[in-house]
């Protein structure tokens, strides 16, 4: 949904000019195919009239404006928001008026009257609960009336929205709250916050935290510097939000009209709804009308007015990337030291290849013992070498081991593998699946094995992006008695180690981490080149990790079907993958997150770092024998 948040130039108690300025956004904001717009709390009059809110000159005019704007959308589906004080019975009321297609939908009165400090509003306004009427007559018709109003759309199910003013979102059961009960997916704030202080991160806070609490878009439009400044100034403070995270934030302290513009993900909201919603259930509830209207959806857009992040596991910001960072290795130094108490084993055995993963979680075992006050030798590090191992990456594992003083055991598993070929009837010179596997397998016996002998603990390496893709072999390196990196996607493990090494490294471990960080990603079963160079590599096989990251995110996180990952993928990627590249990767993606769901099934225990997990005992239920037909025919109809 394309949303927007306007704050237009004003003059204080002057409806007629207000009126033009209104009417000259709406306009604009049509042009640029908005469907929600928003204005502030007493747009038509000004928020700041004081006692001039009595007088009927005042009154009239701003009931006449109002009709003047409504007719103004008669040639277009936009929902228009604006605010004004009405006589309803005799009491005056602040309110907010819904305007599509030339008529006024509805009118919502403001529940929460501020009056304390610089707030006056009991002076001149009475709250919605006082109000004794469900309908009013304006411009010949009768217009709903009631802080009790949903507006839904007639032609899409999801798609409702409702209204609170101001003080409503600073109170202690918001208004936002209910609606949401009620079905609301967009909640729209008309506001007049003058500015102080600091106050401007509160109310960023409050609209953020309130759009996570409900789960839905929140379009705040608040009064600008245009307002009266006897005693206060306004800013303009206008925010779009979704589900905690901010879309879009206009700068403060302006006079000229302003609009800022957003797309509200949906989809998003109502997929996280179907997964929250049963536990957020409040014994507290209201009983809503619903106001239907007509919805008109956008023609395909050039271009969507919100960013896609084409790395969506890894922060932008660099202090919030250094925060995360530290977060998830305290997360996964935490889970494996519980697990060590738990056992009482005091001795941990990994397997070291001088890649990614086995780096990172060779770096938490580390944590762990050095926590524990343990001697480093308590770490039996095994590094195997095989058909595919390189000198990089052998050197790399056995230098980070003896770095850290830890228990290194070298065992080349090439005559066992291939004596297994002998026993199994396999030719050697068969680089196929099995050739793979029996290293892998080889391995993981070799690291049980001397587990059991040692009376210690294995501690797998697999990362999240590997689990979601099934890119481990089953019983193999698939299998371990505790998974440090299983919540931990590929496109992080890069930034986690390069914190450690910033943050925590010796100078020479430093160095060998660089050099591992620097390593084409491989599983190294295959025979290197005649130079000595990795030539099995993963992303040559699957595709990149950061578009595979990318599926993963949005298809877990925000509920995504393959034609829309298709349609972000080509936004986020624009210029460095082609359509089809991504197309292709897609459908490598689906398949093998449908066909490999049978090792998550029996993946070991591990912590889970972010929102996204695949262990089948918390995040991720999903049966091994799903058909990915559906998936696959929405990519091939694109």
């Amino acid at each position: 949904m394309r949303v927007g948040a306007a704050a237009h130039e004003l003059r204080v108690a002057d409806c007629i000019f207000n009126t033009e300025k209104i009417i000259e956004v709406i306009k604009d904001a049509e042009k640029k195919s908005v469907e929600f717009l928003v204005f502030p709390e007493l747009c038509i009059t000004g928020y700041t009239c004081g006692d001039l809110f009595l007088k009927d000159t005042l009154l009239k005019g701003a009931k006449e404006a109002l009709v003047k704007i409504a007719k103004a959308t008669s040639e277009s589906t936009m929902v228009s928001i604006v605010g004004l004080p009405l006589i309803i019975n005799g009491r005056i009321y602040n309110c907010a008026a819904v305007l599509q297609k030339g008529k006024i939908l509805g009118i919502v009165p403001k529940t929460n009257l501020p009056n304390y400090n610089e707030f006056y509003e009991d002076r001149w306004f009475t709250g919605s609960d006082q109000l004794d009427v469900e309908e009013i007559w304006i411009d010949n018709y009768m217009v709903p009336v009631g802080a009790d109003l949903i507006f839904a759309s007639k032609d899409r199910e999801e798609l409702v929205f409702g209204i609170e003013i101001c003080e409503d979102l600073w109170s202690i059961l918001p208004p936002s709250s209910f609606l949401t009960q009620g079905g609301a997916t967009l909640l729209f704030n008309l506001s007049a916050g003058n500015e102080l202080v600091s106050k401007a991160e509160f109310r960023r806070n409050l609209v953020k935290s309130q759009s996570s609490r409900c789960v839905a878009g929140y379009v705040y439009a608040s009064s600008n510097s245009c307002e009266s400044t006897t005693d206060a100034v306004f800013s303009g403070h206008l925010m779009i939000a979704e589900n905690g995270n901010m879309l879009k934030e206009s700068e403060r302290f302006f006079f000229e009209s302003k609009l800022e513009i957003a797309d509200i993900d949906l989809d998003r909201l109502t997929y996280n709804r179907r997964i929250l919603q049963p536990s957020r259930r409040s014994s507290i509830s209201k009983n809503y009308r619903i106001i239907n209207f007509e919805y008109s959806p956008l023609a395909i857009l050039d271009e969507i007015q919100r960013e896609v992040n084409k790395n969506p596991f890894v922060p932008e910001n660099s202090g919030e990337l250094e925060e995360r960072c530290s977060e998830i290795l305290s997360i996964q130094t935490l889970g494996l030291m519980k697990r060590i108490k738990h056992t009482n084993i005091k001795k941990l055995v990994i397997g070291v290849s001088g890649g990614l993963d086995s780096t990172l979680a060779f770096i938490v075992i580390a944590r762990v013992i050095e926590s524990l006050g343990l001697p480093m030798g308590n770490i039996i590090a095994v590094t195997m070498p095989g058909f595919g191992t390189t000198g990089r990456t052998y050197d790399n594992s056995v230098a980070i081991i003896k770095e850290y003083g830890a228990d290194l055991r070298v065992i080349d598993i090439k005559d066992a593998c291939l004596q297994h070929f002998r026993d199994i009837g396999h030719d050697k010179d068969v680089h196929d699946v099995t050739y793979e596997n029996v290293q892998a397998r080889e391995r993981t016996q070799i690291l049980m094995d001397i587990a059991n002998k040692e009376g210690g603990l294995v501690v797998g390496t697999g990362d999240l992006s590997e689990i979601a893709l099934g890119w481990s072999t089953y019983n193999g390196d698939h299998m371990s008695m505790y998974t440090v990196n299983s919540g931990v996607p590929k496109t992080l493990v890069r930034h986690v180690i390069n914190w450690y090494a910033a943050h925590e490294a010796s100078e020479n471990i430093k160095k060998i981490l660089y050099d591992i960080i620097d390593t084409p990603i491989s599983p190294e079963l295959l025979p290197p080149s005649k130079t000595g160079e990795i030539v099995q590599k993963t992303e040559d096989i699957l595709g990149p990790y950061e578009v595979h990251d990318f599926f993963l995110y949005y298809m877990q996180s925000y509920g995504t079907g393959p034609a829309k990952l298709l349609f972000m993928a080509e936004r986020a990627f624009n210029g460095q993958y082609s359509s089809l590249q991504l197309k292709k990767w897609l459908t490598v993606f689906c398949k093998r997150f449908f066909s490999q769901q049978f090792k998550r099934s029996c993946m070991p225990d591990g912590p889970k770092v972010g929102t996204i997990g695949l262990s089948p005992r918390s995040d991720w239920k999903m049966p091994s024998d799903a058909s990915v037909q559906l998936w696959l025919s929405e990519l091939d109809n694109l």
